[in-house]
C-alpha cells in the first residue's frame, strides 16, 4: 500500500468517527472528550510500616549464600 492511500484511510476513518460523535452528541448524551480523562483517587494513607532490620550475622549468610550461587553458575558457563 501507498502511503498516501494509509493517510487517505486514516483521514477517512477521522472523519467518519467525527461525524458518528457529532451524532451522539446531538442526542441528548453528552459523549465525553477523548483528551479527557479521570484520575483515580489517591489511596487512604495506611499507617507506614516498621522497617526490618537484619542482623549482621543474616547479612553475611545471605551474601556467602548469594557468592555460592554465582560461582556455581559460573562453573556451568565454562
Amino acid at each position: 500500500m501507498a502511503t498516501e492511500s494509509i493517510i487517505a484511510q486514516i483521514d477517512a476513518e477521522i472523519a467518519r468517527l467525527m461525524q458518528v460523535r457529532s451524532l451522539l452528541a446531538g442526542a441528548g448524551s453528552i459523549a465525553p472528550k477523548v483528551t479527557e480523562r479521570k484520575t483515580k483517587k489517591p489511596p487512604a494513607k495506611a499507617k507506614a510500616r516498621k522497617t526490618r532490620v537484619l542482623s549482621p550475622e543474616a547479612r553475611k549468610r545471605i551474601a556467602d549464600a548469594q557468592r555460592k550461587r554465582w560461582a556455581a553458575q559460573k562453573a556451568k558457563t565454562k
